[in-house]
């Protein structure tokens, strides 16, 4: 019988203060497509986060459509974007950005981050290699904070990688799925305003942090991209009842509460890491946020699963696989301590 589920971050609804909201303007009717008042008192309290007055912000409906969408707007029909092996876009978005016409350029991370290093060494190759007419270009990088590892860039780190981007003339793009995690984690220094400063566009989540559904797609530079409303339609992803993306997105920027989601989900998966490891089990990676990864045989994963809803990551080479749980809006104290009874069973 499975006792505790924590899988992933987007299994529950919503945030009861964002139903509630919900509830309360059911039959009002207002402006479709995201030009209702609501969205614009949301877009108001996230430029006033980001501290920067000027944003564009668009609601789309879930994450791998806000990546396919921007980086279809930021790309160039010959350019390709760089992101880590292990970025959402490189294998968990089945393709989406190639299959709008674009190569996701990989290269190596470490714990799911990549290196302004990394960066300038595969802009320098293109640039000097006398057959780059036949090859893709590099027309921008991807990034995603957190990692999919749980893992965040740190403001210097974030600097780097945007000087390099800037000195070479292509964008930066911060994936936020998860955003909220990262700016509650104790560990945090890269703030909404940092985002807008060295990033040229990034999105923040809401699908996996507290919202039914629903990520906001920030531009910092309100004359980047004046058409992108239409780029939205085009790709069918332009929602006739905007309303309820920006509904939810003024409650999670109301009082705090989307940082607030951050740090109750954080606190609760570090303290399921600190009483795992502590019960012998290998930590995977040293991740600060909601995300936790942990080593078990295969006779323990086949025990878990009858008792546990958890996410299996990724085999091994000595035959060990690898788990992540992940905390979310809705996770409790009495999850986490179930989940830690589960863990000490099959030992």
């Amino acid at each position: 019988m499975i006792r505790v589920n924590l899988s992933s971050d987007y299994m529950e609804g919503a945030h009861s203060a964002i139903l509630s909201r919900l509830c309360e303007t059911n039959t009002q009717k207002s402006a479709g497509y995201g030009l209702d008042e609501y969205s614009e008192d949301a877009k108001e309290k996230i430029r006033t986060a980001a501290q920067c007055p000027t944003a564009q912000i668009f609601f789309l409906s879930g994450g791998t459509q806000a990546n396919l969408v921007t980086l279809d707007a930021l790309l160039k029909s010959y350019e390709g974007v760089i992101a880590a092996q292990s970025g959402h876009i490189s294998l968990h978005e089945a393709g989406a950005i190639e299959h709008g016409g674009h190569k996701v350029l990989t290269i190596p991370h470490k714990n799911g981050k990549i290196s302004a290093q990394d960066i300038s060494r595969l802009i320098n190759g293109y640039n000097s290699d006398e057959n780059r007419d036949h090859m893709v270009k590099p027309g921008g990088v991807y990034i995603s904070q957190p990692t999919e590892y749980g893992t965040i860039y740190s403001k210097e780190e974030l600097s780097r990688i945007s000087a390099v981007c800037r000195e070479a003339g292509i964008f930066l793009y911060c994936d936020g799925a998860r955003l909220a995690y990262a700016l509650g984690c104790s560990e945090n220094d890269v703030f909404l305003p940092d985002l807008a400063k060295y990033c040229d566009a990034f999105y923040i989540g809401g699908t996996k942090c507290g919202a039914l559904f629903g990520e906001a797609v920030v531009f910092p530079d309100k004359d980047a991209f004046p058409h992108f409303f239409t780029i939205i339609k085009q790709h069918g992803a332009l929602c006739a009842k905007g309303r309820i993306l920006g509904i939810q997105f003024g409650v999670l920027f109301e009082n705090g509460l989307y940082t607030e989601i951050g740090k109750n989900a954080t606190a609760l998966a570090r303290r399921a890491q600190k009483e795992i490891s502590a019960l012998g089990y290998e930590t995977f990676v040293n991740s600060p946020t909601n995300q936790q990864f942990f080593i078990l045989t295969k006779e323990q994963y086949a025990a878990l699963r009858e008792k546990a809803a958890v996410s299996f990551w990724e085999n091994l080479p000595d035959g060990k696989i690898v788990i992540r749980i992940a905390a979310s809006f809705a996770t409790t104290k009495e999850d986490i301590d179930e989940f830690i009874s589960v863990m000490k069973e099959i030992r």
